[in-house]
């Protein structure tokens, strides 16, 4: 029998990746990703989820040899919430394919830092990236190597200091969200890069993918989940002003 491959997680760390595990079956996990957290290898060396999930599978099931986790889509560094991972060669294909096409519905939440106006409405954009310096932009009218950026939002509640906006998705571009709302004067807390003007404290940003909606891979039926973020915890104590 082939032994163990990867590295043993601590109690703690096992019972906190366990806690995270918000929806699993044979073919497919959603994990809650918290902010800082990277979802698939990049050139800082931090492992990724994907080995750490990896790590916690073999651990969990006793499974000897490889474990199959696949990056079915990503989430930035500082952001934090829903990702969806493929435990199988045909999953991951075929989510792949459902991102690809637009199948798959993504719902964000994000703390900004002034209101916005309209309260609800859809942004449209041209979205280019620097890759130098890691940041996209938006214009109003088309250019080359610019690709169209759509999403949907609203108001969901209004505080002393920052506004709580749902976010829809409608393409997914690098950066999209944070890049279209501080175009629209409404940067998201902690987010330096599009023009807020103070760091959160963990490092991160105040956005979170609450919602994820997808065909499952197999059973072809419909998929819907939710992840508890900070932001649920900040609703259910303020009041509206």
């Amino acid at each position: 029998m082939s032994e163990n491959i990867y590295r043993q997680l601590s109690r703690e760390e096992f019972e906190d990746i366990a806690s995270r595990i918000v929806y699993e079956d044979n073919h497919i996990l959603v994990f809650n990703k918290r902010t800082g957290e990277i979802v698939q290898g990049d050139k800082t060396g931090d492992e990724p989820l994907s080995e750490t999930l990896k790590a916690f599978i073999a651990m969990r099931d006793s499974k000897p040899g490889h474990v199959f986790m696949g990056v079915t889509h990503r989430l930035d560094r500082p952001v934090g919430g829903a990702v969806v991972f493929a435990k199988t060669s045909k999953a991951l294909e075929r989510l792949n394919e459902a991102f690809r096409k637009g199948e798959v519905r993504k719902s964000y939440w994000a703390m900004v830092c002034a209101c916005p106006s309209p309260e609800s409405g859809e942004l449209s954009g041209w979205m280019l990236r620097n890759e130098k310096q890691n940041k996209s932009y938006v214009y109003p009218s088309e250019r080359p190597g610019a690709k169209l950026a759509k999403l949907r939002y609203r108001l969901l509640k209004p505080t002393d200091r920052y506004w709580i906006v749902e976010v829809e998705l409608l393409t997914g571009r690098h950066h999209q969200i944070r890049c279209q709302l501080a175009d629209m004067g409404c940067p998201i807390k902690g987010d330096l890069k599009y023009g807020a003007q103070r760091s959160n404290k963990d490092g991160g940003i105040s956005l979170y993918a609450k919602r994820v909606e997808f065909v499952h891979p197999v059973r072809k039926e419909q998929v819907t989940v939710e992840v508890p973020t900070p932001l649920d915890v900040f609703l259910s104590k303020c009041a509206f002003s």
